[in-house]
């Protein structure tokens, strides 16, 4: 798989800090003592550092890690699973903004009794399957992250080519006729592996991470509600998934591998130092 960029620029991270704390730009730009004109071509891509950092502050990001971002400076060094993890990027076609959106799904599965979950659908699933059935995995489950259309958008094939039961926690739409619902903290069990249901909701009303233990390295599969160096946007929920990404992802073990729906994969560990919401 080619290197998955970056979900988010500094400028999205700064215009999406902004919606969630909502300032208007008259009031952030006097809170950063720069002008509206500085302001404003920060937030349309222009790096400028001086005025970066200054805009940090109030918007309570790291200015050493947005700046880091600006410049290109930085890139997770990606951590490898010897077996029984494996991760898809598609595209997702979108009907009303041209960017070109990738979306991220995956598998996990327990190497001696080969049974599997799949975490999300991406916009096509077709390799996901075509892996399923080269590795003859054993599909238990199919996890959802949250529902919004580009994560779930093969979900009907994936379920017609498995007996796997599908499940979303019980504050996301159903998906799927006869799709199941969890509470946070559900446990599960496949094999060696352990699944529990983190609830990180603020993108989406029931957002939730999923922690994966008995692989080489501990696992959450965090969907949109955390990025390599960014987090889920949320205009009305901010401060809620803010919160959620705090207290219940980066107190995972520091070596936790984070598996996001968009972008590359990261660990808590480079998050904290280069996350511009944050880094410490």
């Amino acid at each position: 798989m080619s290197r998955i960029p970056l979900e988010d620029d500094f400028n999205d991270v700064i215009n999406k800090a902004q919606r969630g704390l909502k300032f208007s730009d008259e009031q952030l730009a006097e809170k950063a003592k720069v002008s509206l004109e500085e302001l404003v071509a920060v937030k349309r891509g222009s790096p400028v550092i001086e005025t970066i950092r200054r805009v940090a502050r109030p918007l309570r990001l790291s200015p050493r890690a947005l700046e880091a971002l600006a410049k290109k400076a930085w890139y997770p060094e990606q951590p490898v699973f010897p077996h029984g993890f494996a991760m898809f990027n598609t595209h997702f076609p979108h009907t009303k903004i041209s960017l070109d959106i990738r979306v991220n799904n995956y598998l996990v599965w327990d190497g001696r009794t080969r049974v599997a979950a799949a975490f999300d659908t991406g916009a096509n699933c077709s390799r996901m399957i075509d892996f399923i059935k080269a590795e003859k995995l054993i599909m238990l489950y199919v996890f959802l992250t949250h529902t919004h259309d580009d994560h779930i958008a093969d979900l009907d094939r994936l379920a017609c080519i498995s007996q796997a039961t599908i499940w979303a926690s019980e504050r996301e739409p159903a998906p799927f006729h006869g799709s199941l619902q969890f509470k946070e903290n559900a446990t599960f069990t496949m094999g060696s592996l352990t699944i529990k249901t983190l609830l990180t909701s603020g993108h989406s009303p029931g957002q939730t991470t999923y922690f994966i233990t008995g692989l080489s390295w501990p696992l959450a599969i965090v969907g949109d509600s955390l990025f390599a160096s960014s987090m889920g946007g949320s205009k009305d929920y901010y401060q809620e998934q803010y919160d959620n990404d705090r207290q219940k992802i980066f107190t995972l073990p520091r070596d936790t591998v984070l598996a996001p729906g968009h972008g590359p994969l990261t660990t808590v560990a480079q998050e904290l130092k280069h996350n511009p919401f944050f880094a410490q």
